[in-house]
């Protein structure tokens, strides 16, 4: 694989939440996706509300709700031909009971109707249609109850292959079936077939996940005409281990690849997306020839790439890793392109496949919503298409098809991505929670990840690079060279060098559910990331903590007169509603003083709350906070920079009453979010003004655990104009 950026690259275009077609209440879930004959309309699978849904795209840049269908069933996967969308529904009664029909719509009716119900004598998958429009191929899985027993195969019934014959009108089809039992080595009784893909010579490529195996079978005639076992992978420098840290010195050996999707690159070329089951998933994807042999594969590649891109999902070091499930291709022009969807770490890996040269170029990577699964080339409209299944309004997440287009670039994501330590391999990053400038050198940033991971750590950004480039990494250790785990949430340098962070408590002293479990610190560093002191709030004002607590820090004047001013996120006990601390530490001194700053009413149709984020100093006065709610998505209202000026101010001692500050809004930045055509991320984490006045934010996502791992890292240019 190569790093060239061949041709033109794909850009997000729109987001479209597929609760558009219900209510934004309702949990809804976007699977498999196919268009209309005219590239206008997009039909996808909700298996949650047992609907095949509809999106008018022909206004690709601003897709509407186009209605729904009901299934009598849960619809599991989808293809058009013609005029009709073929739908595989799942009417099982159980396990050992499989059943389902293949459902065949009429997009051109008015109320699309169902023209024609056949029944497939077991529990459908994957649905695929042939170039010629002759046949369509429906694998029927009957997959097993992962609950009885230790869950393995043998469970019977087995799944087979449904040939169908699509001649005349949609009622006069006919079906047949191929055995697929008695093939493949592992579980030959039990076959348990994944997914189809039909090449332009009518011949069906089935993947047996469970199986690790992959049968041709010739449509014409139903005959097998070939099969392989998928065979296995050896992986080096991949993490293996959950343990809160991303570590590269891991390796797996002969790993089953039991691949998910499957595609035809070429007559002579099949690509698999090896997710894993029962005990594969080889974090990658391969190319085999129709005799079953290797050509390719991409080893720990894309595992490298999620690290690089802040994409990395630690906490499946044990299990799959970044986990390919997805796979399709599509020509746009003269250009093959090939396209990977990694179900944990929600992107899609794009490859410019050079069939004269025998090669592929890597191009990009997409975001997606959370959990892609449904990949869709549309080549006549230099779009590509991505259905993503998870939903949960709760952790910010809905399920979405996404939008892109091909064009001349630049790619516009990543936003930020990480170079290479010394090893070669790339800087581990992700759930960046502050941002700090270079006092002298305007292209120079900090960052730091919060208390995901632990040894805990600040990172260099190289601002001039394109994409904001993470280069080096700065350890937090104190002076006998022990590291710290810290829930780092704010940075600031100083004029005299170093920096000073924060480091957020745990728990609060009015909620038994969350007791207290860490106080609230003030960390001054040295330049080389040692911990020069450590700083806890007066006694008292411990004593009212809640889990909102430090968010920013910021530092002025320089000697004697330096002053750190720390954010409090929410009220803590005693404080007024809608009134946050911030406090001011004189280091000389060692004395604490507070103000308060008045934030806004939540204004989120979802509710939530309102709290801070960041301080950052302008002068020795005057100061920007982030204010945002924890909203995101549809549910986002408040995404807010705000000065003030503690000029006259006189912040006082912890029992005193605090003077209050007057805010004035600087920019709302919900549409610099929106901006990107995605989902607007809640945690608006870091902000930061370069030594020549740039404003930049960045977001934090969470480590990928219930996140899709996006990060924006954003330049706002100068915001004071």
């Amino acid at each position: 694989v190569t790093e060239a950026q061949p041709v033109g690259v794909f850009n997000r275009i729109a987001t479209f939440y597929i609760f558009e077609n219900t209510d934004i209440d309702r949990e809804t879930v976007a699977k498999i996706v196919a268009v209309s004959e005219d590239g206008n309309l997009l039909v996808y699978t909700d298996s949650e509300t047992e609907n095949v849904g509809f999106v008018d795209i022909s206004d690709s840049a601003n897709p509407q709700a186009d209605g729904r269908r009901r299934m009598g069933g849960e619809p599991t996967s989808v293809a058009v031909t013609g005029q009709y969308a073929l739908v595989g529904v799942n009417t099982s009664e159980s396990f050992v009971d499989p059943r389902g029909r293949l459902k065949v719509i009429d997009l051109n009716t008015n109320n699309r109707r169902i023209v024609a119900d056949l029944p497939l004598g077991g529990q459908p998958d994957s649905v695929a249609v042939s170039p010629d429009g002759a046949y369509a191929a429906v694998v029927i899985e009957n997959e097993r109850d992962e609950d009885l027993g230790d869950g393995a195969p043998p469970q019977l019934p087995a799944g087979f292959l449904v040939i169908v014959d699509l001649d005349g009108e949609p009622r006069d089809w006919t079906t047949r079936n191929v055995e697929l039992t008695g093939i493949a080595d592992l579980f030959p009784e039990d076959p348990e077939p994944e997914f189809v893909a039909i090449n332009r010579d009518n011949i069906a490529a089935v993947t047996l996940q469970e199986n690790n195996h992959i049968v041709l079978v010739n449509l014409a005639d139903g005959s097998i005409v070939n099969d392989w076992n998928a065979g296995t992978a050896d992986l080096m420098n991949i993490d293996v281990v959950e343990n809160e840290l991303i570590e590269l010195d891991g390796m797996l050996t002969e790993v089953p690849r039991e691949a998910d999707a499957i595609v035809w690159v070429a007559s002579d070329r099949l690509a698999t997306a090896d997710e894993g089951d029962l005990d594969g998933g080889s974090r990658s994807f391969t190319i085999y020839d129709p005799e079953g042999e290797d050509r390719f594969s991409s080893g720990n590649t894309l595992e490298h790439r999620v690290v690089r891109l802040g994409h990395y999902p630690e906490e499946r070091s044990e299990d799959k890793g970044n986990e390919p499930e997805g796979i399709t291709t599509g020509i746009y022009g003269d250009t093959q392109y090939l396209f990977v969807g990694s179900e944990r770490s929600s992107v899609v890996f794009v490859y410019h496949i050079d069939p004269d040269a025998g090669r592929l170029d890597y191009v990009q990577a997409l975001p997606t919503g959370v959990g892609p699964e449904g990949l869709l080339a549309i080549p006549e409209r230099n779009l590509f298409v991505v259905a993503s299944e998870v939903d949960s309004r709760e952790d910010k997440i809905r399920s979405s098809i996404t939008l892109y287009e091909l064009g001349e670039g630049p790619a516009t994501y990543p936003t930020i991505a990480s170079a290479n330590r010394a090893d070669g391999l790339p800087i581990p990053w992700g759930a960046l929670s502050a941002l700090a400038a270079d006092r002298d050198a305007p292209q120079t940033a900090y960052t730091a990840y919060d208390s995901f991971y632990r040894e805990s750590r600040l990172f260099t950004v190289d601002l001039s690079a394109s994409p904001p480039m993470i280069t080096g990494e700065i350890l937090l250790r104190d002076v006998n060279g022990s590291t710290f785990d810290l829930d780092i949430e704010g940075l600031s340098t100083r004029a005299d060098g170093g920096f000073w962070v924060v480091s957020e408590g745990a728990g609060s002293v009015d909620d038994p559910d969350r007791p207290v479990t860490s106080m609230n610190l003030l960390m001054l560093l040295a330049a080389d990331g040692t911990v020069l002191r450590q700083v806890e709030l007066p006694e008292a004002v411990n004593e009212l903590q809640r889990r909102f607590g430090f968010e920013g820090v910021a530092s002025v004047g320089s000697g004697d007169d330096e002053r750190v001013y720390v954010a409090f996120q929410r009220e803590w006990v005693d404080d007024p509603d809608n009134q946050v601390r911030i406090g001011c530490y004189d280091p000389s001194s060692e004395e604490w003083t507070f103000f308060y700053y008045p934030i806004d009413e939540p204004e989120s149709a979802n509710g939530g709350w309102v709290g801070l984020s960041e301080i950052v100093a302008v002068d020795d006065t005057t100061f920007l906070v982030v204010e945002r709610d924890n909203q995101g998505g549809p549910d986002a209202a408040i995404k807010k920079i705000y000065s003030f000026s503690i000029d006259g101010l006189n912040p006082r001692p912890q029992g005193r009453r605090f003077p209050v500050a007057d805010k004035t809004l600087v920019r709302d930045i919900l549409p610099d979010l929106q901006s990107d055509n995605g989902p607007v991320l809640e945690k608006v984490e870091g902000l930061m003004i370069t030594a020549d006045g740039v404003a930049w934010i960045v977001t934090d996502n969470d480590g990928v655990d219930d996140s899709s791992g996006e990060t924006q890292f954003l330049s706002l240019g100068n915001i004071s104009e």
